[in-house]
């Protein structure tokens, strides 16, 4: 396994780590609250630390309550192409769309909210589903002087995948620490995703590979 020392160029990404995604929220990742304290001892070892934070408006285009007939997990065609539709989640301002209590925001330096249009959902940091709405993240980052970026959060298979291919798109190093990361794994998700980041170029290790 190859070894990382943490240098002033690397950030940390942290994905999505909001109670909506955790064990009794309403789109829960299993074991998705044990990405948390692995978080916290990453934070520990980076200079610079991002967070993502999904924020979607009641009545998100993508939630399957607003499309009758269509259950959850199901796919439609969206102008933009096919969606996913999930249980209402991480509404503006609701209990489930705040990052975890225990999570240590003290060493975030930038929270990023995506999925804030309503008609567009938005997995990715980078890119918003359309794959031309651009959220900001990749001008922050290049500005700021980053050139490898670490992920970890939720959901492995879905924002912190498409989240580490736009890296790699915009032409950041992306590695992806699994152990840090639960997944969803809907329909074989998982696998796919974990083959397309491989040959994307992604680095897939784990956290043993950056803590001591």
């Amino acid at each position: 396994m190859t070894e990382y020392v943490p240098r002033e160029t690397d950030c940390l990404v942290l994905i999505d780590l909001q109670y909506d995604f955790m064990p009794g929220g309403t789109l829960a990742v299993a074991d998705g609250d044990a990405v948390v304290p692995v978080a916290n001892r990453l934070c520990e070892a980076f200079a610079h630390v991002v967070a993502t934070q999904d924020w979607h408006p009641a009545g998100h285009s993508s939630f399957a309550s607003q499309h009758p007939g269509h259950d959850a997990f199901t796919t439609v065609e969206m102008p933009y192409g096919p969606q996913t539709l999930w249980p209402d989640h991480c509404v503006q301002g609701a209990p489930g769309a705040e990052l975890h209590r225990d999570l240590a925001l003290d060493r975030v330096e930038l929270i990023l909210r995506k999925g804030y249009r309503r008609a567009i959902d938005s997995y990715s940091a980078f890119m918003e589903n359309d794959r031309t709405t651009p959220t900001g993240l990749t001008g922050y980052l290049r500005e700021r002087g980053f050139e490898r970026l670490f992920f970890a959060g939720l959901a492995t298979d879905f924002c912190v995948a498409w989240s580490v291919l736009d890296a790699r798109k915009a032409g950041f190093e992306a590695v992806i620490l699994t152990d840090a990361c639960r997944a969803i794994d809907l329909g074989g998700s998982l696998d796919a995703a974990m083959t397309n980041m491989r040959e994307a170029g992604a680095d897939i290790t784990e956290t043993s590979s950056v803590l001591d």
